[in-house]
């Protein structure tokens, strides 16, 4: 399980330093792909191939699920920690997410969320009652 949050800058090369923390959970090689909101998925490979697994009840005449999982899995790239504990993001990931200097990694659950450190911050969560009360409607009380 993920969770924290973690800020960093990307080096002149396209890599970023990987919290230990997260590595404890990742290991040594992991999965970044494009996420939602314009920021970049990290899964270890248990949890890829569990997405993977589950990707394989969809079925594939559904339009809008191969449209997904085009933009999902082939924008998917193996990746791993170098022993100064950075990871390389590949170029055409990190323009999608549009990583510039500085990154944010934060961890959600099953994942790490890595964001354009502006990106964020224009996500600031402002309207986090709105939010929580959706999510009481979905069944999660905390």
């Amino acid at each position: 399980m993920f969770k924290g949050q973690y800020n960093h800058s990307v080096d002149a090369k396209g890599r970023i330093i990987m919290p230990a923390k997260y590595r404890e959970i990742l290991g040594e090689e992991f999965v970044v792909t494009k996420g939602l909101d314009n920021c970049l998925f990290v899964y270890s490979n248990d949890e890829w191939e569990n997405i993977e697994n589950k990707f394989q009840e969809i079925p594939s005449a559904d339009k809008a699920a191969r449209k997904f999982m085009r933009f999902f899995f082939a924008g998917a790239a193996d990746c791993e920690v170098d022993r100064q504990g950075r990871v390389l993001i590949p170029p055409k990931l990190r323009e999608y997410a549009g990583l510039q200097k500085e990154v944010v990694l934060a961890g959600v659950r099953n994942r790490i969320e890595i964001w354009d450190a502006e990106r964020w911050q224009e996500n600031e969560f402002d309207d986090v009652d709105e939010i929580a009360e959706h999510m009481a409607e979905l069944g999660l009380m905390i």
